[in-house]
């Protein structure tokens, strides 16, 4: 197994290489240079399997000899020791057509703790080799950065950098990231949307000097491992499905597009996947590009579910690379003429394969409340306001046979479930004291060299 940019294909790295780089210094992403096939007795296997076992299997195939089979089954087992269900990812009906996978029974209740967990894990035992340091950087439209601090708060050698949007998140995620006792952590607001954090990021690492000389790694979805540990869930939830439902589609509340490419990798392995379903708010730049063949970047609006207010889905570079042939310098162009003019549109044969592929519906903010109500009504069940667009959007297509991944608990997210049903959400009981901890936030502009100049400053030390 090797691994190749997005934007240049004729050089290949080790899984050790890209972990810790996250981002090719092309500008491009990492992906496998070929997708591991699984028979069907590959899979029968897999899908009699509990959860640690299926990881087991599944990372050992993208990683190789970088971790012997001891020290991979430590990481996986020591991850999920801090999850609230046995199960990791439990599956369960909402009606006859359509059952929920919930993903937010980690630490900071968020489907971004499954693949953080881990991540940790495997870069503290890679700088372990040579006990060498490691600064880590991330922005975040609300979830990866709570999942951040608590996988990586106390970590020998490494320090933390958080990016997010001002204002933009709710309280409960901004003190999931806030709330660190441990001086590793740097929680910075940015005045700007999340595009901007993210933004502030690459171009921290198209400055090779700068990457280099504080060892700057990425732990958004731009990280391969990201995208490699979420593939486990998708065939958690076909193993826990009735085996009469097969080729469910699978609906995914999507901004960055990282979570709905983990499944797209699966279903590349030969799991048994129907359509993959892009499900957003407003923001809806993927299902206008799936309606439309065109990638036109608009501005970002501020809603009420902030982990989708993203006009730029960085995982869908990953897609084009397969959607263009495998063509580096076509891809380059396209992502130039994003960078110039906003926008590049796929022909006729790229967008065909897309929409073979995957489907996309969007749902808007009054929406999303009364999804909200008319669930709970029904069912007795609250939604974060991420999962309401999915079950919307699955609701709205009329998907017969559908599995919706629940990314957030509830509680994230208090005045959207206030306002649909007037109650609060709870968190649950360990996780209370967040809001009686002090908070500890660096206010910044959106100004990529003052982010660098702290980076710098701290490594120094």
């Amino acid at each position: 197994m090797r691994y190749i940019s997005t934007r240049n294909n004729k050089e290949e790295y080790s899984f050790e290489d890209i972990l810790l780089k996250g981002l090719a210094d092309d500008g491009g992403l990492y992906i496998p240079n070929q997708v591991p096939s699984l028979s069907k007795d590959d899979l029968s296997e897999i899908l009699k399997m509990d959860y640690q076992s299926i990881a087991l299997r599944i990372i050992k195939l993208f990683t190789q000899d970088t971790f012997s089979e001891a020290v991979l089954r430590r990481m996986v087992n020591d991850s999920y020791k801090c999850f609230n269900k046995t199960e990791i990812t439990p599956i369960h009906n909402l009606d006859k057509k359509t059952s929920i996978l919930e993903l937010y029974h980690g630490p900071t209740l968020a489907f971004k703790d499954i693949a953080m967990q881990l991540l940790s894990r495997m870069i503290e035992e890679v700088l372990s080799k040579d006990n060498s340091k490691a600064s880590i950087i991330c922005a975040t439209s609300g979830d990866t950065g709570g999942a951040a601090v608590a996988s990586f708060a106390g970590k020998k050698n490494i320090d933390l950098y958080i990016l997010f949007p001002e204002g933009r998140i709710s309280e409960v995620q901004r003190r999931f990231m806030s709330t660190s006792q441990q001086n590793n952590i740097n929680v910075i607001s940015i005045d700007g949307n999340f595009d901007d954090c993210q933004n502030i990021v690459k171009s921290l690492f198209r400055d090779k000097s700068f990457s280099q000389s504080v060892n700057l790694t990425a732990v958004n979805s731009i990280n391969w491992a990201r995208i490699m540990i979420q593939i486990i869930y998708y065939f958690s939830a076909i193993a826990q499905n009735p085996k009469d439902k097969k080729n469910p589609d699978i609906i995914v509340p999507t901004g960055n597009f990282g979570d709905i490419f983990a499944g797209y990798i699966a279903k590349k392995m030969g799991l048994g996947i129907g359509k993959l379903v892009i499900a957003s708010n407003v923001n809806n730049i993927l299902e206008r590009c799936l309606n439309t063949g065109t990638y036109e970047i608009l501005e970002a609006i501020q809603t009420n579910s902030p982990s989708m207010d993203i006009q730029i889905s960085s995982n869908f570079e990953r897609l084009l690379y397969d959607l263009v042939n495998h063509d580096t310098k076509k891809l380059s162009k396209m992502m130039d003429e994003l960078a110039k003019d906003g926008q590049f549109s796929l022909d006729e044969a790229e967008l065909s394969k897309l929409n073979s592929i995957f489907d996309a519906g969007s749902i808007e903010q009054i929406e999303t409340i009364n999804i909200i109500k008319k669930i709970y009504n029904q069912h007795n069940l609250i939604l974060d306001p991420h999962t309401a667009i999915a079950a919307g959007v699955s609701s709205k297509n009329n998907y017969h046979n559908s599995i919706i991944l629940s990314t957030a608990h509830p509680a994230k997210f208090p005045q959207a479930i206030k306002d649909a049903i007037g109650i609060e959400a709870e968190l649950p009981l360990k996780n209370k004291n967040i809001f009686e901890l002090p908070e500890h936030i660096k206010n910044m502009k959106n100004d990529m060299s003052l982010v660098k100049n702290h980076i710098v400053s701290n490594f120094k030390r």
